[in-house]
């Protein structure tokens, strides 16, 4: 008979992927709702599954009804006791706009909620590795883990110009409270949204490209593609580490260091992530990285990961001690 807790994570792995699949496609106008059962269903079994490996089939039952198991609020508790811990703090906000999706919902939800979606497709993955060692990813290809996001103006002239008064201001309550927030709770709560343009001569580094047409009367302006900040820069420092490693581990490598005058192997630390940030200047970089200036906090893009381990691969011998002696001049 197969392992229950392999069949819930399973079962929470298609309920996470059939969440990413209902929000990131336009044709649907249900996604907002949909999005909302999929990942708390997919948080669920997910967290269950760990509570049954840590302590038993018998964790994931009420002790004075045996028949009924905990509910997502339940698991939560259990598995992150601190009541101010970012991830729990998320689902639970999520949670809330799951049970008004059973009553009613507005599309505006969704530029409410966006950063926290996309905060819980990043915290399900690094738990789903932390606690099953699986990682999404080796499923489906990291882009999917970046949400399609709609973002429009939601001051509150424009909420109450489109609602009823009681619908208004219970939408500006919700903006509000989680815009606070989003200001204090970090990248474990929510991603912020942003849009900044800068205007470059290198191609490369353009999200955004055009050129004037000279001949004609009017000047035209060609977009060939647009990217969100969000949309791109969503890997936190920890991320970045636990996806170099896992990339080295594949490959065998570890990193030779010189530790009290001895040479040791080591994994990727946040001490060799920071000296590829000052050695390569990465935060300056915008293929890289990018300033959040809600939270100052930094993102970064897959190509950091690729970079990283593009050159530990090369040298993994010499390549810390190399960084750190260059430095130092």
């Amino acid at each position: 008979m197969e392992n229950l807790s392999k069949k819930l994570v399973d079962k929470s792995v298609e309920a996470f992927i059939m969440g990413l699949e209902i929000y990131n496609k336009p044709t649907i106008r249900y996604r907002v709702e949909g999005f909302s059962f999929f990942i708390c269903n997919a948080w669920e079994l997910m967290l269950k599954a760990y509570l049954i490996n840590k302590e038993g089939e018998s964790a994931i039952y009420f002790k004075d009804k045996p028949d009924r198991t905990l509910s997502l609020e339940n698991v939560l508790k259990k598995v992150f006791t601190n009541k101010h811990d970012p991830i729990r703090l998320n689902i639970e906000r999520i949670i809330v706009l799951r049970n008004t999706s059973t009553h009613f919902i507005t599309e505006d939800y969704e530029m409410i909620y966006a950063p926290l979606f996309q905060a819980a497709v990043i915290n399900f993955n690094e738990k789903l590795i932390e606690f099953h060692n699986i990682d999404i990813t080796d499923s489906i290809s990291s882009n999917f883990l970046t949400l399609n996001m709609k973002i429009e103006d939601l001051s509150d002239n424009n909420i109450r110009a489109k609602y009823s008064n009681i619908l208004a201001e219970r939408l500006i309550k919700s903006r509000d409270e989680i815009s606070k927030d989003i200001a204090t709770e970090g990248s474990g709560f929510a991603i912020p949204v942003e849009t900044r343009f800068t205007l470059t001569k290198n191609k490369k580094d353009a999200d955004i490209t055009f050129r004037y047409a000279k001949k004609s009367d009017n000047s035209v302006t060609i977009l060939h593609d647009i990217k969100d900040p969000s949309a791109v820069y969503i890997y936190t420092t920890k991320k970045v580490i636990q996806l170099v490693n896992k990339r080295l581990k594949k490959d065998n490598i570890l990193l030779s260091k010189i530790k009290n005058g001895e040479k040791i192997k080591s994994v990727f630390t946040t001490n060799d992530f920071q000296l590829f940030i000052k050695f390569y200047g990465i935060k300056g970089n915008s293929k890289y990285s990018y300033l959040y200036t809600i939270g100052n906090r930094y993102g970064y893009s897959i190509k950091v990961i690729d970079f990283i381990v593009g050159e530990i691969r090369k040298r993994p011998d010499t390549i810390i001690e190399t960084l750190k002696s260059e430095l130092k001049k």
